[in-house]
């Protein structure tokens, strides 16, 4: 089983619920993937399309070493022309809606750059 295979089955519960309204193009025609591979890192939902990633961050990415991951995981992203946007659990669980809103305003933005 791959990696990417493995992360799909093993999805947290806020990554589950995102992908619920993500999935398919039921974001506004949008296509997105998830748990799937950019460069050395899988990602875990991204636009093709748009070249927009959406990570799901959990309390394990606020510490020091998680940042400097989390920061070069963004760098080696965007240097193959993709956005980066982060998104908490907290804020999916309390405020999917707005989420929804934030990842459509990003998707709008790359869509006329």
């Amino acid at each position: 089983m791959s990696r990417a295979t493995f992360l799909r089955h093993t999805t947290t519960a806020a990554e589950a619920k995102l992908w619920r309204a993500l999935r398919g193009t039921r974001l506004n025609g949008w296509k997105f993937r998830r748990q799937h591979p950019i460069d050395r890192y899988i990602v875990d939902f991204v636009c093709l399309t748009a070249k927009l990633v959406v990570e799901v961050d959990g309390a394990t990415h606020g510490s020091p070493a998680a940042l400097d991951r989390d920061a070069e995981r963004t760098h080696v992203l965007e240097a193959a022309s993709f956005q980066v946007i982060r998104i908490g659990n907290v804020d999916i669980r309390e405020n999917l809606d707005g989420v929804l809103e934030s990842i459509l305003a990003a998707m709008h933005l790359r869509d006329h750059l």
